[in-house]
């Protein structure tokens, strides 16, 4: 689906072309320096974007400014949707999760969605996914939401592990959601003493006072690398660097089509990164850890047994 996303967005409206636009509005007053361009891609883009925008622009490849850093365009530009576009986003509007954002649809009336979320079949995922549709985690999602906006501490009574009622009060840090699982869970404040609560397991939720900076200590970080050989054929590249946006990474060019990348997760996603490491196929080799790798082999070892008994 990210793919098909990237087709209808990326390519004309993402985060490329709108950190363009902002490029292109300065240069319309006047003209715009190489060192201004590339502070607007580091604040607008991704910080791999320097890879693919610059030598565009630079070398007049987009015919968009000449070398001097002045541009042809008269009028400033602009990015409407599309039908196509209104068609995916009112597509978008069934699925349950985003409904939890309670997302406003202004603009969508009478647009035929594009497909239907019963159209897909999801493999490798775990089938007990959140209760997204029910009243009672819909409502916690939504008061957890209003305190991470609002720098608010949160009361929770939820279910551990081993099926023990605990009751807290909590300074949320974030939000994370994991596509292998299909559930959402709420990663707290604390240091080494933050804890990570699946919102399914919440049996009670209810906002607090506000809480100073000086209270907030960041959850200890929880981190693991892979490295990886990418070929950039089929803009690999770019759809690697959407797909693992919610990474840090590292990039380094080795030549025209190849480049090595360094990625770090968290280790309780493990699984997770293995299928999606494999979904790019042969355009990616993964090189460390030899146990990452070991669990790549195991895996399609276990996924050619399985259709070719």
């Amino acid at each position: 689906m990210m793919e098909v996303t990237a087709m209808l967005f990326s390519e004309i409206y993402s985060a490329y072309f709108n950190t363009v636009a902002v490029i292109l509005r300065e240069a319309m007053q006047g003209g715009i320096t190489e060192k201004r361009i590339v502070e607007i891609i580091n604040d607008k883009a991704f910080s791999e974007s320097i890879l693919t925008i610059m030598p565009a622009l630079k070398n007049e490849e987009w015919l968009l400014l000449n070398r001097e850093g002045q541009t042809p365009l008269q009028k400033t530009p602009k990015m409407p949707l599309t039908l196509l576009q209104k068609r995916w986003l009112k597509a978008l509007t069934a699925d349950p999760r985003i409904a939890l954002f309670a997302p406003d649809i202004s603009g969508l009336d009478g647009i035929e969605p594009l497909f239907s979320i019963d159209d897909f079949v999801y493999f490798d995922r775990y089938a007990d996914g959140d209760p997204f549709e029910d009243a009672s985690y819909i409502n916690a999602f939504r008061i957890i939401m209003t305190a991470l906006w609002e720098r608010r501490k949160l009361k929770i009574s939820h279910e551990n592990r081993r099926g023990k009622r605990v009751t807290g009060n909590f300074i949320p840090h974030r939000l994370e959601y994991s596509s292998k699982d299909d559930k959402f869970r709420l990663i707290t404040a604390g240091g080494w003493h933050s804890r990570t609560i699946n919102l399914a397991r919440i049996k009670h939720c209810e906002l607090l006072d506000a809480y100073e900076e000086s209270d907030v200590i960041p959850p200890a970080r929880r981190e693991t690398s892979l490295t990886f050989e990418l070929t950039d054929e089929r803009k690999a590249l770019e759809r690697v660097m959407l797909h693992f946006s919610d990474c840090r990474k590292e990039t380094r060019r080795l030549d025209d089509a190849h480049y090595h990348v360094t990625l770090w997760y968290d280790p309780q996603d493990e699984t997770e990164m293995v299928i999606r490491m494999l979904a790019f196929g042969p355009l990616v080799r993964v090189t460390t850890p030899e146990k990452f790798v070991q669990l790549i082999k195991e895996r399609v070892e276990k996924q050619f047994a399985t259709f070719f008994p």
